[in-house]
């Protein structure tokens, strides 16, 4: 990515450490934020340049604790007597592990790091004694790990300064611009499930606490003048709480404001209420951007059970994706691949009909995460695991349901369908095949992934090998992506797919339709570089604070409306008349700096808005 992550964990560290009295005066702190693709090596060099730090912590997670390791390691060989701290979800409660791989590790912290970082500073002031300190593991004098006893959770989170507004996390770069992809935010802390699959901050099954009204708008406050255009909530079940409806009001009045933030995103309440309704329509109202998220996980009921997800009302989810569609709101739903009790068979039923609902379906492979029920019952589930080689998670190969080969082919279609529907390459052909030629969104997808493999172009090539990959490499799906929102190979590919394989489907009398639904989905999927995609005549204009690409065309019919009769309907009977409709394209400009991102809710963004060219009345820019 061109931007930075914002670290807010790391933030409250050092907000924490710099608010207390002793630390403030004894300790100089500094936050090291490092993009994914840096090695080990730039780490090290970076941390050590301008001197061995007394105390170093890491924020570690499943995708960096190799290279964290590494680091540490390195650190304690130019200086034995540093304290290396580890702390986040992939350690917590896993000191044997932790110790056993990294020897340079001297303390893990189990639970809420702001307070316990902040003792552990006291303790290597006061000699090193960690005895005296809740929830963190480290080995004695004798080298036996030691773990403490559990800290209870912070009640007052307003305890914990704040990162924003303390300045511990700059909000500006060089040139005076908000430095990060998205702002990130804490409302409230805890979730009350307890899903199989999820250690969500370790504050699974728990009451959830949370922040301020009055924080929460001073900080909504400092991002909005800091340019922040999009708040990513690092919330459980955001749209649950009578205070969730207070922040959207509050951050529909900064915005109004400010002009910013323009987009709110976040993992929505499981169980919608009233309140949900609620705010979705406020926000809607506001013009305030968002991806509304049905987290389902799985349709089967069997799995649903293993997952510790029945009593979740997930049986509403028609009413609630019919409800979102008349509303005009962008939605898409989750399901994971992989669980007990899940076939391919069923999983394969579960997407379509959800297909028919929403065609944006994020579907991603089973990880097995430390400390969640899954893990700790791997034995009854049969699980088949592996670790990454670049990153600590242990992937499923197969369990007491799916077999290996099974599970391949399945991994093959997470590729393609988080590829085509997940990231909005492709979005309208998939309701208009269903309802005119019967042709499921997975079968359309599965069909376009056999015809790309049997073609020999570069393109081609590149799509099949990531395909291939995307088991043992995750990432993979980001020089895919690229491809696909950059090279005029990949129309091509999809033009002839249509024409070769699909057409056939299709009665002869819907032929022009599709294709100029097809045409139209090439057209309006976000666009990095307008002269790559053959729009010459693309020019900027201004609106609403952002600057859009303007592109002419026309279709020889109105294709948005006969998608969403399709949508609405599940059928098409009638052709509609050949009646040419020009219409402007509308690109939100920026999308090259996430051309190969796999954020799929930030690339909904960039999506062209569709409007009838007499209507418009844009200033160029």
């Amino acid at each position: 990515m061109s931007k930075e992550s914002m670290p807010l964990a790391a933030g409250y560290l050092a907000a924490s450490v710099d608010n207390d009295a002793r630390l403030g005066e004894e300790c100089q702190v500094s936050i090291e934020n490092f993009p994914g693709d840096v090695t080990p090596i730039e780490m090290a060099i970076r941390v050590l340049h301008e001197g061995v730090p007394d105390v170093v912590g890491f924020s570690v997670l499943g995708w960096n604790v190799h290279q964290f390791s590494a680091v540490a390691e390195a650190i304690k060989q130019a200086n034995p007597q540093t304290v290396i701290v580890f702390g986040g979800n992939h350690v917590a409660n896993q000191a044997d592990r932790v110790f056993r791989h990294c020897q340079a590790v001297d303390v893990v912290v189990n639970g809420e790091g702001e307070f316990t970082f902040r003792d552990i500073l006291h303790a290597v002031l006061d000699g090193g004694d960690y005895s005296g300190i809740d929830d963190v593991s480290y080995r004695d004098g004798g080298g036996h790990i030691v773990t403490n006893p559990a800290r209870e959770r912070i009640s007052d989170l307003d305890e914990i300064p704040s990162p924003i507004l303390t300045g511990a996390v700059p909000l500006l770069d060089d040139a005076g611009n908000f430095r990060y992809d998205v702002a990130l935010l804490e409302t409230n802390r805890g979730c009350p499930y307890h899903c199989a699959f999820c250690f969500w901050g370790g504050a699974v099954g728990q009451k959830v606490r949370a922040f301020s009204r009055e924080r929460l708008h001073q900080e909504l406050e400092a991002l909005a003048q800091a340019g922040a255009e999009t708040v990513v909530l690092c919330d459980a079940n955001f749209g649950m709480l009578p205070q969730d409806m207070e922040f959207v009001e509050d951050l529909i009045a900064v915005k109004e404001r400010y002009g910013y933030p323009m987009a709110l995103e976040t993992s929505w309440a499981k169980n919608k209420n009233a309140m949900f309704y609620k705010i979705v329509r406020l926000m809607r109202d506001a013009g305030l951007q968002s991806s509304f998220t049905l987290a389902l996980q799985t349709l089967d009921a069997d799995t649903l059970s293993n997952m510790n997800r029945r009593n979740m009302k997930i049986n509403q989810w028609r009413e609630l994706a019919e409800w979102l569609a008349a509303e005009g709101l962008d939605a898409y739903a989750e399901l994971i691949w992989g669980a007990p009790g899940e076939t391919p068979e069923s999983f394969l039923a579960g997407y379509d009909e959800l297909a028919k609902h929403v065609s944006r379906i994020a579907a991603y492979p089973l990880l097995l995460l430390p400390n969640t029920d899954y893990t700790e019952r791997r034995e009854l589930y049969g699980f088949v695991t592996v670790r990454g080689e670049r990153d600590d998670f242990e992937y499923v190969l197969a369990n007491k349901d799916i077999t290996l080969e099974e599970n391949l082919r399945m991994q093959r279609f997470l590729f393609w369908a988080r590829l085509l529907a997940e990231n909005v390459v492709l979005r309208n052909v998939f309701p208009v095949l269903r309802a005119v030629g019967s042709l499921t969104q997975s079968a359309a997808i599965l069909s376009l992934a056999d015809y790309v493999d049997e073609q020999t172009g570069p393109g081609a090539r590149l799509l099949t090998q990531a395909a291939e990959r995307s088991t043992a490499d995750p990432d993979s799906l980001a020089p895919a992506l690229e491809h696909c929102f950059t090279d005029p190979e990949f129309d091509h590919l999809v033009l002839a797919w249509w024409h070769e394989r699909v057409r056939h489907t299709v009665p002869d009398e819907w032929h022009e339709a599709v294709s100029e639904v097809l045409r139209f989905d090439l057209d309006t999927r976000p666009l990095p570089f307008p002269d790559k995609r053959g729009f010459s005549d693309a020019e900027l204009v201004d609106s609403e604070a952002l600057r859009f690409w303007s592109i002419e065309r026309e279709y020889s019919c109105n294709v948005p409306e006969l998608v969403r009769t399709a949508k609405a309907t599940g059928e098409l009977v009638t052709p509609p008349a050949r009646t040419p409709t020009p219409m402007r394209l509308l690109f939100r400009d920026g999308f090259a700096e996430l051309a190969r991102s796999t954020n799929h809710e930030e690339t909904a963004h960039y999506v062209a808005r569709v409007e009838p060219t007499q209507q418009l009345a844009y200033s160029n820019s």
